[in-house]
């Protein structure tokens, strides 16, 4: 049985589709693709037959890499308004073997989500603090351990019901099936989570198109997480307007000429754009890399506030990502502003460098953790498709190590 899994993220620029395999507890990369997305407003759906046009389109994109159909994804859903609530809970160990097992671990969580009631939100993921058995010291994984009662403490996840129904409505009116649901941020720490990170208080930034959001982690996992409205499109917007041309020219721009720190931009270095004059322009690489860096400096300043009001502890890490962390020299005014305990991220799936990928592939990796902890055998392929298979270039990285768990698959969406 092959193990495949797909993830999508549904942008305001562009919808994401990643698809990889598991394969001797590695994981490889099958496609990738990033589609632009119509309809989508700062992440919300705005206009439900061209988000659908844009949908198809990205499907159509991975399908013919890959050469087989795709029916199934895990899909990011909008963290606006997200609320993060502690619970816990306390299950018996059946007297019969007195051993932790994975239905123990199901049961116990089931107990956790279901003591926090809801009115008018829907439950996203349940993230465990740690879990207890009897009086044992905290515990990650308390599989195969002796006692008589599993407890667990944990970080319950909701949104307001239209962000999740939206999505799923959308997806389902295409004949595709949501197998799980996670938020970008939780994608976000699992693209970039290492040990170290999980006894420490950190923040990932990600820049979007029309959105940066600020996510608070203590622990390895998110407590707390806030929205800016501004992302990568302001920053194609200012270079639009100094130079009377369109968004297009001026996302080749951002991309392929400015760097988003002026410290290392060159006075001689130039470019030439058509303006909306129907005139030809040479712009030099310093003018435009000013307009990008202090937009940039613009952003990340709103972010660090809201880091304030998120957070009065230490900050031990900070790591940005999203589609704007790819520009050359970031780093320089990331550092200028939050400090130097700031880092851009990067993903750990070869074959990948793109930082737009990093939720994507962090809620695949996310949701295998959450397989491994329940026993669960699952793909998102069956055996006929996954043989059909197109000779794709696999390239093969070790699996973030689990710690996590998240939506309870197989409960949550009636999987066998």
């Amino acid at each position: 049985m092959k193990h495949i899994y797909t993830s999508m993220d549904i942008g305001s620029d562009s919808i994401k589709v990643v698809v990889c395999e598991l394969y001797q507890n590695k994981l490889n990369l099958l496609a990738a693709s990033s589609f632009p997305s119509k309809g989508i407003k700062k992440g919300l759906i705005t206009d439900v037959e061209e988000a659908g046009k844009s949908v198809r389109g990205a499907l159509f994109d991975i399908e013919s890499k890959i050469g087989i159909p795709i029916r199934r994804v895990i899909v990011s859903v909008p963290s606006y308004f997200s609320e993060y609530s502690i619970v816990k809970a306390t299950v018996d160990i059946p007297e019969e073997t007195g051993i932790v097992s994975s239905l123990e671990i199901t049961s116990v969580i089931q107990a956790a989500v279901a003591s926090k009631k809801l009115e008018k939100r829907e439950f996203v993921t349940m993230l465990p603090v740690d879990f207890k058995v009897d009086d044992s010291l905290p515990l990650k994984n308390p599989t195969n351990q002796k006692g008589e009662k599993l407890s667990v403490r944990g970080v319950l996840v909701s949104t307001p019901e239209k962000n999740v129904y939206s999505v799923i409505s959308l997806l389902e009116s295409l004949g595709i099936e949501v197998v799980d649901i996670t938020l970008n941020n939780i994608g976000d720490l699992y693209a970039f989570k290492n040990k170290e990170m999980e006894e420490k208080v950190g923040i990932i930034l990600n820049i979007g198109s029309e959105t940066t959001s600020i996510s608070l982690y203590n622990r390895g996992v998110i407590v707390k997480s806030s929205v800016v409205p501004m992302g990568g499109k302001n920053i194609d917007n200012d270079i639009a307007y100094m130079y009377k041309t369109d968004l297009t020219t001026s996302r080749e721009l951002k991309h392929h000429f400015a760097l988003a720190n002026k410290r290392n931009a060159s006075t001689g270095d130039m470019y030439e754009i058509s303006t909306s004059l129907d005139s030809a322009l040479k712009v030099n690489q310093f003018e435009v890399s000013e307009i990008v860096s202090s937009r940039l400096e613009e952003i990340l300043n709103l972010a660090k506030k809201e880091m304030n009001i998120l957070t009065t502890k230490k900050i031990d890490y900070m790591i940005i990502t999203g589609g704007t962390s790819n520009m050359v020299d970031i780093e320089y005014t990331a550092s200028f502003v939050l400090g130097k305990n700031v880092s851009i991220g990067n993903i750990k799936l070869l074959g990948i460098r793109d930082n737009k990928f990093s939720s994507c592939v962090g809620n695949i990796v996310y949701f295998i953790s959450k397989l491994k902890l329940q026993g669960k055998n699952y793909s998102m392929v069956g055996n006929e498709d996954a043989s059909r298979l197109a000779d794709v270039q696999k390239v093969p990285v070790e699996a973030t190590r689990d710690s996590m768990l998240g939506k309870l698959f197989g409960y949550f969406f009636n999987e066998q």
